[in-house]
This record gives C-alpha cells, structure tokens and sequence, in this order.
C-alpha cells in the first residue's frame, strides 16, 4: 500500500487508511482526511515538504512525516 508522500503530482488518489496515533491521527482528520475522501496532489515544494494538496474543495499543506500516515490508492 502507498502513502500520500509516495502520490505523483497531478495524481488524485484516495484515503484508505490513517496510520498515526492520538493526537496527530485527530489533527488529519480534523483536516477532513478521513477514509474513502479524495486528495488531489497539487504541488510538492522543491525540498519535498510541505506537500500541497485538495481536499474537500479546499487547499490544504501537509507535512512530509504527516503525508507518509496516510495511506492512499
């Protein structure tokens, strides 16, 4: 299975699972990511972090460590 850091610009994928734990698992959701919602990559900065993607219509910057939790297909 392949993470949210792994997707390809241009791509939209969808969220399968949520790896993190307490708090940071609360945050993403928070965010809206949530099983079975569509993320489209936007655009990866040139370091690699932050990634920017849409969600639910709107235009969200995850973090790297935070991308990788997200497992997408």
């Amino acid at each position: 299975m392949k993470t949210l850091k792994e997707v390809a610009v241009g791509q939209t994928v969808t969220v399968r699972r949520l790896s993190g734990k307490g708090p940071v698992k609360r945050r993403i959701m928070d965010m809206g990511i949530t099983k079975g919602v569509d993320i489209y990559v936007r655009k990866v900065a040139p370091l690699g972090d932050p990634v920017e993607v849409t969600v639910r219509g709107y235009e969200l910057s995850l973090r790297k460590a935070d991308a990788e939790m997200i497992e997408v297909e």
